[in-house]
């Protein structure tokens, strides 16, 4: 006997752009969002019933209504709108899966002032926020992709194993190059309120590891990322857990002996691939 154990589906990829214009000062959104609903569905895969199914494209065109008429300044906020309708007019759904990710745009400076429609976009940071909620309750996760940092002192690798295949030279003074992906949890008291300022929770938790990877002296990739984990944790007690992947994006420092030249650590090629990958969750105990 088949059976079939779990299942779920929606629409993935689904874009929008919101522009709102108060008092002629303009605020620019770009958005990514995708929905995965769970439910009873079954028959759908086994009769080929489709009485219980919501076509994706509703979904797609949901999104669109729904940000007609909200105020969501955040991507928190307007996740746990999505859910909450769509679970609100389709008692088959059991958990729905709510994911929206932010592009970054930064308002122009001209002749040193803000400009009220103008935007140019940032680095490929990109925002995120993943909510699952069910007839319970809901969980919610957020957290930040592709934020390239790097520092050129305080940072160090050396006393690791070498064995026969070992060619790396130890490094008192490296530079050190991530494109940081981490996320956090929020309390489950901070995932359910209603009046949470998540932009301002999203900027004190990423100006806080910022911080922590400028200021730390670093013995190896692992060292910082705890020490970032660690640092948002303690000051952010809105969260409860923070995974970081942090992939080494090496400089190496070119050999410019043979050109009858010094290189006092100045001189790199930089290089993606292969690259190390290194990751860890930390939870408050």
């Amino acid at each position: 006997m088949i059976e079939m154990t779990s299942n779920r589906y929606g629409k993935s990829r689904v874009r929008l752009v919101k522009v709102t214009r108060q008092d002629g000062l303009h605020e620019l959104y770009e958005w990514m969002v995708e929905i995965l609903l769970e439910g009873d569905f079954e028959t759908a895969h086994t009769l080929g019933d489709n009485s219980k199914i919501l076509p994706t494209d509703t979904m797609k065109n949901t999104v669109y209504s729904l940000a007609r008429d909200s105020s969501a300044t955040s991507i928190e906020v307007f996740a746990q709108e999505l859910a909450t309708f769509l679970m609100g007019r389709n008692p088959q759904v059991s958990v729905a899966h709510v994911t929206v990710e932010s592009t970054i745009w930064k308002r122009l400076t001209i002749e040193g002032r803000l400009h009220p429609d103008s935007f140019m976009r940032g680095s490929n940071e990109r925002a995120v926020t993943k909510l699952r909620q069910d007839r319970k309750g809901s969980t919610l996760a957020s957290g930040l992709v592709d934020l390239v940092i790097m520092k050129t002192a305080k940072s160090g690798f050396e006393n690791y194993i070498v064995d026969s295949l070992t060619t790396l030279k130890p490094a008192a003074d490296r530079l050190f190059c991530t494109a940081l992906t981490a996320d956090w949890t929020y309390s489950e008291a901070i995932a359910e309120g209603g009046s949470v300022d998540f932009n301002a929770l999203r900027e004190e938790i990423r100006e806080t590891m910022l911080e922590s990877f400028a200021g730390h002296d670093s013995l190896s990739v692992q060292h910082t990322l705890y020490a970032m984990g660690e640092t948002a944790l303690n000051k952010v007690k809105a969260i409860t857990e923070v995974h970081l992947l942090m992939p080494n994006k090496h400089c190496i420092p070119v050999d410019l002996s043979r050109f009858g030249q010094d290189n006092p650590n100045e001189i790199f090629v930089p290089t993606d691939e292969p690259h190390g990958t290194i990751e860890a969750t930390l939870r408050r105990g």
